[in-house]
C-alpha cells in the first residue's frame, strides 16, 4: 500500500515509546509475498548491505507465506552476520482490528537493537527462531511458525530469554548476493502412483542443475517402481544433484534405514538430512547460483553452512 513506510513509523512510534531508534527503508516495489522469486532475495540482502555499518541490527518485514523461504536465503546469502538482521510480520494486517503486527515488530526491533544475536531470525508470537529452521506450520493461527529440529533461540514473555546455547558462533562476514535463475532448482513430492513421466516433466527444463526430493518417513521412495527409479537415475547421469528431504515435519533422512531408502543412495540421491524443505531449496539455489559444480554441490549440500542442519 502507499504510504506504508509513514504509516508504519507513526503508529510505532505513538504505540511504543520505549523502542529503540530505527529507520523505516522501503524497497521500491512492494509484492504480496505469494508472488515472490529468487530474485527478490538479492534485492533483499543489497538493501541490507548498502546499510549494514550504519545499523546495530535489521528488522525484515515480510509476508508470511514466503517468510521461511527468504530468511532461508539470506542465511546463506549473509553467512558470518556480525549482527541481527530479523524476518517478522502478522497474520492480520498492520491496520486491522486485533492485528498481531505491531507486538511483533515492537519485539523484533528490541532483539535487533540490544541483543548478540549474528544470524538471520524469524520472531514471531513469542518466539525467535533460526531462518534456516523456520517453516509457516499454521495457516490462521498467531504461532505460524516453528522450527522443528532445532529449539528456539529465544522466548518471549514479560523477559526475553535468549537462549544463547542455541545461537551460531560468532565467525567472519562472508557476504556474498548472487544473480538467481529461478529456474535453477526444482521440488517434487512423492505419493502413491507417482510416474516417471512426472519426474521427467519436472526436469524438463535446461536450466535445472537440482531436485528437492520429498519422500515419506526417513527417506523412502517406491523403489519398486523401476521406471521411476530410471527416471531419477537418468537426472542425476545429468549432472542434476538430487537431495532427499523428508515430509515429515520433524526428523530427518536416514537413506540406509530400509532398502527402499538406499535403492535411492544407490543411484547418486543425496541425503538431505534434517533440512527444511524451505532451507534445502535455498541452499542448492545459492550453491547453485554461485557456480558449484555437481560434484561440488553435492559434496557441499551435507555440509552445515548456517546452521541449517544437524
Amino acid at each position: 500500500m502507499a504510504g506504508f513506510g509513514q504509516l508504519l513509523g507513526r503508529q510505532l512510534r505513538t504505540t511504543a515509546a520505549e523502542l529503540p531508534a530505527f529507520d523505516v527503508v522501503e524497497l521500491d516495489t512492494l509484492i504480496d509475498s505469494a508472488n515472490l522469486r529468487p530474485a527478490h532475495w538479492s534485492a533483499i540482502a543489497t538493501a541490507l548491505l548498502a546499510r549494514w555499518d550504519d545499523y546495530a541490527g535489521f528488522v525484515v518485514l515480510h509476508g508470511t507465506d514466503t517468510m521461511a523461504w527468504s530468511a532461508s536465503a539470506l542465511s546463506f546469502m549473509l553467512r558470518g552476520s556480525d549482527k541481527p538482521v530479523i524476518f517478522t510480520g502478522a497474520q492480520i494486517p498492520l491496520i486491522e482490528p486485533r492485528s498481531d503486527a505491531p507486538r511483533n515488530l515492537q519485539t523484533a526491533l528490541i532483539l535487533a537493537a540490544h541483543h548478540p544475536i549474528r544470524e538471520v531470525c524469524v520472531y514471531f508470537d513469542r518466539r525467535l527462531l533460526r531462518g534456516n529452521r523456520s517453516s509457516k506450520l499454521k495457516s490462521t493461527a498467531f504461532d505460524a511458525f516453528d522450527s522443528p529440529n532445532w529449539p528456539p533461540l529465544a522466548d518471549v514473555g514479560i523477559d526475553i530469554a535468549l537462549h544463547h546455547e542455541m545461537l551460531l558462533p560468532a565467525s567472519s562476514r562472508d557476504f556474498v548476493v548472487p544473480d538467481f535463475n529461478a529456474e535453477a532448482v526444482a521440488v517434487l513430492p512423492v505419493y502413491p502412483g507417482i510416474s516417471a513421466r512426472t519426474v521427467d516433466a519436472v526436469l524438463d527444463s535446461p536450466s535445472v542443475r537440482a531436485l528437492v526430493l520429498r519422500t515419506y518417513g526417513v527417506g523412502n521412495a517406491p523403489d519398486a517402481d523401476q521406471p521411476l527409479m530410471d527416471a531419477l537415475a537418468r537426472a542425476v547421469a545429468r549432472g542434476i544433484v538430487v537431495v532427499n528431504t523428508t515430509q515429515c515435519a520433524n526428523g530427518r533422512v536416514h537413506q540406509g534405514s530400509y532398502a527402499t531408502g538406499a535403492s535411492l543412495a544407490g543411484i547418486g540421491v543425496v541425503a538431505g538430512a534434517d533440512m527444511t524443505l524451505e532451507a534445502a531449496f535455498a541452499k542448492l539455489h545459492f550453491l547453485s547460483a554461485g557456480g558449484a559444480t555437481p560434484a561440488a554441490l553435492g559434496a557441499t549440500i551435507g555440509q552445515a553452512l548456517s546452521g541449517e542442519l544437524s
